[in-house]
Order: C-alpha cells, then sequence, then structure tokens
C-alpha cells in the first residue's frame, strides 16, 4: 500500500499545528489539529480558497457561540439550536465545506464557559485558526502536488488500456464477459482522469511565461481526454457488436482491423512525441495503404449489398462502428496538430520526464 501525498501532508499539517500550540502555549491544543484535518486540500489553489472560507467557518462558529452563552447560556438544548443557526449561515453564504470546522468552533467555545469567557473564546478561536494555518503552510510547502505528470500517465495507462482491446477484439481473440467488466473499470478510470485534468487547471502559475504554457497544454490535455473517449467508445462498439463484425466479408473485416491497428499506432506516436520520446521528423507517416475517411466511408457503401444483413439494426450497428473509426481519426489529426504546434514553440524545459515515479 503506497502513502500518498495527501496522507502524508495530513500527518505532518497536524503536528506542525500541535507543535505550534505547545509553542505558544495554547490550551487544548487538540482543537488546532483537528481543524488542520479540515484544511488540507489536494491542490495548492484549492487550500488558498479553503483557507478563506475556513476562516470564515470559524468566525461564524466563533461569534454564535459567544452571542448563545451570553444571552442563553451553554446547556445541551442551546447547543442544538446554535449548530442549527450556524448550519443555516454556512448554507446562506455558500459555504457549506465549512460547516464542520464551524460546529468545532462552536462546541469548542460553549463546552465549558467560566467566568473569564471572553478570554477563553478568543483562545480557542486562535488555537482553530492556527490549525487552519498550518495546513495552508503544509500544503504549500511539503510535498507540492504534480498533477501535470500524474495527468499525462494517467491518460496514457487508459489510453494503452483500451487500445490493447482494440486489437484483441478485431483479432476475436477477447473473452465476451471479461472485457464488458473490464470496460466498466475503463469508465472508472475515465472519470478519474476527469477529475486530474480538473486538479491541474486549477493549479496556478505564477509567471507569465508559465501561464502562456500552461494554456497550450491545458488544450492538448483536453484533447488527448476527448480522443482517448472515442478510442473507449470505438471499444464499446465492438464489444456491444461482436456478432455483427464477426458476419462481416472477411475483406471489409480486415480492412477495420487493418485501419484500427494504423489508428491505434498513431495514436501511441502522438503520446510519445509529446513527452519527447519521439522526434518529431520521425513521427509516423500517413500508411499508403491505410484508407482515409472518405474512402473508408465509401468502402462501407460499398459493400453493403455484400453484408447479409438479418435486419436493418445491423447496417445501422456497423454504421455507428464506422463512423466512430471516422471520427477517432479526426481527433487524432486536430492532436497531432496541436502536439506537433506545441513541440515547435516551447523546449525541452517543458518536456514531462518518463523516469520520474508517479505516486498515487
Amino acid at each position: 500500500m503506497k502513502l500518498g501525498a495527501r496522507i502524508l501532508k495530513t500527518g505532518i499539517a497536524i503536528v506542525l499545528a500541535l507543535l505550534l500550540s505547545e509553542l505558544f502555549r495554547l490550551p487544548s491544543p487538540i482543537f488546532a489539529g483537528i481543524a488542520a484535518i479540515f484544511a488540507i486540500q489536494p491542490t495548492i489553489y484549492r487550500s488558498y480558497l479553503s483557507i478563506i472560507e475556513q476562516v470564515q467557518g470559524n468566525i461564524i462558529g466563533a461569534i454564535v457561540a459567544v452571542l448563545f452563552v451570553i444571552t442563553l447560556g451553554n446547556n445541551v438544548a442551546v447547543i442544538g439550536l446554535a449548530a442549527i443557526i450556524v448550519i443555516t449561515i454556512n448554507l446562506k453564504l455558500n459555504i457549506s465545506n465549512t460547516i464542520s470546522l464551524s460546529l468545532v468552533t462552536l462546541i469548542a467555545i460553549m463546552e465549558s464557559p467560566g467566568d473569564e469567557f471572553i478570554e477563553f473564546a478568543i483562545i480557542r478561536f486562535l488555537t482553530i485558526l492556527l490549525g487552519i494555518l498550518s495546513a495552508f503552510i503544509v500544503n504549500l510547502v511539503f510535498l507540492p502536488p504534480k498533477y501535470e505528470k500524474k495527468l499525462y500517465f494517467r491518460i496514457a495507462s487508459l489510453t494503452e488500456e483500451a487500445t490493447r482491446w482494440i486489437r484483441m477484439n478485431t483479432r476475436h481473440a477477447s473473452e465476451h464477459t471479461f472485457l464488458k467488466k473490464d470496460i466498466e473499470k475503463i469508465k472508472d478510470d475515465l472519470l478519474k482522469v476527469n477529475q486530474l485534468y480538473l486538479m491541474y487547471k486549477e493549479e496556478r502559475s505564477y509567471f507569465k511565461k508559465n501561464t502562456a504554457t500552461k494554456a497550450r497544454k491545458l488544450v492538448i490535455y483536453r484533447q488527448m481526454i476527448s480522443t482517448t473517449k472515442k478510442a473507449i467508445e470505438i471499444l464499446k462498439r465492438l464489444h456491444r457488436f461482436e456478432n455483427d463484425v464477426i458476419h462481416l466479408p472477411d475483406d471489409f473485416h480486415l480492412e477495420i482491423q487493418h485501419q484500427l491497428d494504423f489508428l491505434i499506432e498513431r495514436h501511441e506516436q502522438i503520446m510519445l512525441k509529446f513527452i519527447g520520446k519521439v522526434k518529431r521528423e520521425k513521427s509516423i507517416e500517413d500508411d499508403k495503404l491505410c484508407l482515409n475517411r472518405q474512402e473508408l466511408f465509401s468502402l462501407f457503401i460499398a459493400k453493403q449489398k455484400e453484408i447479409d444483413y438479418e435486419n436493418e439494426v445491423t447496417f445501422f450497428h456497423i454504421m455507428q462502428l464506422i463512423s466512430f473509426i471516422i471520427e477517432y481519426d479526426e481527433h487524432l489529426n486536430h492532436l497531432d496538430v496541436l502536439v506537433t504546434s506545441f513541440k515547435s514553440y516551447h523546449t525541452k524545459e517543458n518536456e514531462l520526464n518518463m523516469e520520474e515515479t508517479i505516486q498515487e
């Protein structure tokens, strides 16, 4: 089992919060540790947004706690009513993520008010605020996330998985039930890739040059994901319409197989070209034996009379498959243009290092 960066940062943030609480001789340092847990975020940008919201939630919890203790006391029913008020305020201010911390602040202050209640409330408020700040410092300094590397390798892994199954399926080497389960896994992996893309998008660049480079990379990664989705759609159609594909004329089936092999190889080389593993001038060129989009569609139309359609539904199944192959080709062309353009304007310093390990 691997320890992810967020797990390590959470542990470090708790330790830092507790140490700082002891350094400043704050009573009940445990509340600082609890606050640090709530404030840890997966990206620096989210951490920045979180600290603003968490401070607001801390203030709301503290103010409500003080007002209720002064006016109504601190019996169980009053604490419950105060909690309802705190939750309502957070929801009205659209900062629902801070509800948990607001309630922690509320209970921490209302639990045992004494003669010097205001001083007690301020100390508890500052203790929790210290925990929030500790988490922000840890997120900023320790183990900064490298979502770009994770994103690329996740896309590459997902692409490899989908294209491997496509190759096997076009050769009737895949087991139907097992492939069905793997397609579900591929769908889940695609959702994780989309989440990583959003996290990478949220990361902020502090220099204008880096901002421009990242903007172009975002376009490329979005197109990578879109292209991989097309490959997955082809895999799903090959699996779903497997019986229809099997009964295609041999020459037409071989042409589809050859077309997909060519597109898959091209996809692999474009991905490698982006990280500098394939020289730009050595990138795959159009195969003279491979049909272009128009020729493939024309062949499909020409083969209609030779295909033994049981009903017109089968015709539409094969037409869907051909349509997705054509769309896959179009997406690959666009991705190749984007990558080639990027490599022309950006130097090796912007390339990913394939040798670095990716920690989940």
